[in-house]
């Protein structure tokens, strides 16, 4: 018998929540956050859900992750021997972005023709193509069709969705994806195998501050889909991986966040060449300098505490 909790979020709760490594349970419950009404960012949803039915610290681990909801009780339920995975996905429509069709198991759909389908279950990393930063990544790297990319990596893969599209798009290219989480890296390379994607590169990494990565660069395409935080945080070392004139897509920044991103990679050289606004969402297409950004010292990789806390 599986347990599901609820409790309502905000919008900024919810992407601190997709982004968090460890809640402290064990073992983890699934986490799943819903947009209840749409474009307000104080109507969110957070659904737990448990092997076990949950004990008072499971209650109050998972209460401390919504402090929005303080004084409020949780909707605890038991669901029986239902298919809570496959349930918890039903709302879960089709996605057609450009030459992609994102997918659930639990909605296939129709594949259009011409489409490259995906089956990306939501689970146990975040990055199913449904969230605006997601959708928005795919859709700004199918209007880079055009282009040519050799060396193409993606910080932060989650499921490995943005990693599997550059591959479609430029099936010649080294492609790399790396994440900060082993466990997404592991569903990453189970995406991989479930979509007959080869040739992607899985690296366990905080950023890119890995020996794998570094030996690889200079990377012509640098995906990353995270929080504004790192974002800001990584900028001289995704710029120091970076070729000259790289092309550079960042998401997962709200638009009152962008200028400080954009500032900071300007900060080494890189400029802002596109926009692609989401609601309340931004995704960027950076150019990277001429020149190939050198680093003026170590690189400091302060901000890694609030990956999970990017309110």
């Amino acid at each position: 018998m599986s347990w599901k909790l609820t409790l309502p979020c905000t919008r900024a709760e919810a992407e601190a929540i997709d982004a968090a490594e460890d809640f402290g349970i064990d073992p983890a419950p699934v986490l799943m956050t819903t947009e209840t009404v749409e474009d307000d960012t104080e109507t969110w949803r957070l659904d737990a859900y448990f092997e076990a039915e949950p004990d008072d610290a499971a209650v109050a681990a998972i209460a401390a992750l919504v402090p929005s909801a303080a004084g409020q009780a949780p909707r605890i339920e038991a669901l029986g021997d239902e298919d809570w995975v496959t349930m918890s996905q039903a709302g879960l429509e089709p996605l057609s972005v450009g030459r992609f069709y994102v997918h659930t198991a639990a909605q296939v759909g129709d594949v259009p023709a011409g489409k490259r389908a995906f089956l990306i279950d939501a689970g146990r990393a975040f990055g199913t193509g449904h969230h605006e930063t997601t959708s928005g990544c795919l859709a700004m790297l199918d209007g880079l069709a055009g282009e040519t990319f050799a060396n193409a990596i993606d910080l932060g893969t989650g499921t490995g969705l943005l990693a599997f599209a550059a591959r479609e798009l430029w099936p010649q290219a080294r492609v790399v994806a790396t994440d900060i989480d082993p466990v997404a890296i592991d569903v990453t390379a189970e995406n991989a195998r479930l979509n007959g994607v080869e040739r992607v590169e899985l690296v366990v990494a905080d950023g890119a501050l890995s020996d794998a990565i570094t030996a690889a660069a200079p990377y012509d395409l640098l995906i990353a889909n995270i929080l504004a935080g790192p974002l800001i945080s990584m900028a001289p070392e995704v710029a120091a991986i970076a070729t000259s004139e790289a092309t550079i897509v960042l998401a997962g920044l709200l638009e009152t966040q962008r200028e400080d991103v954009v500032a900071a990679y300007a900060a080494c050289g890189c400029t802002l060449e596109e926009v692609d606004r989401r609601g309340d969402w931004s995704v960027l297409r950076l150019r990277a300098g001429a020149a190939r950004f050198v680093p003026s010292g170590p690189i400091d990789p302060k901000g890694r505490d609030g990956w999970a806390l990017d309110l």
